[in-house]
């Protein structure tokens, strides 16, 4: 059901309500009660989108995919943490790090 605004012709009383459009325009002001209600004509309300929506990024697959688990380029480069695999397939160990001296 839409709101409709009013305004009182002789108080200046504004107000809104909320009723069906077969309701018939309202005439006598709540606050005066005088026979001089007009019902404004106003923007109405505005789109308001809430939750996720549907854009256009919603559905397209993303730049990146991940390797496959068989077969391809073995020396691909992992992308979880940056490391070659080797022929076998299996990841290469890592450089030990340099040891920090431990701070009195």
């Amino acid at each position: 059901m839409p709101t409709y605004d009013y305004a009182c012709k002789k108080c200046g009383h504004r107000f809104e309500v909320f009723q069906s459009m077969k309701d018939p325009v309202l005439t006598t002001c709540p606050r005066c009660e005088q026979e001089s209600l007009q019902r404004l004509i106003g923007a109405g309300a505005g789109l308001v989108f809430k939750g996720s929506g549907f854009y256009l990024t919603d559905y397209k697959k993303s730049a990146v995919t991940p390797p496959s688990n068989g077969g391809g380029d073995s020396s691909r480069t992992s992308a979880a943490n940056g490391e070659k695999a080797d022929r076998s397939g299996t990841q290469a160990p890592k450089a030990p790090a340099a040891e920090k001296p431990a701070v009195p």
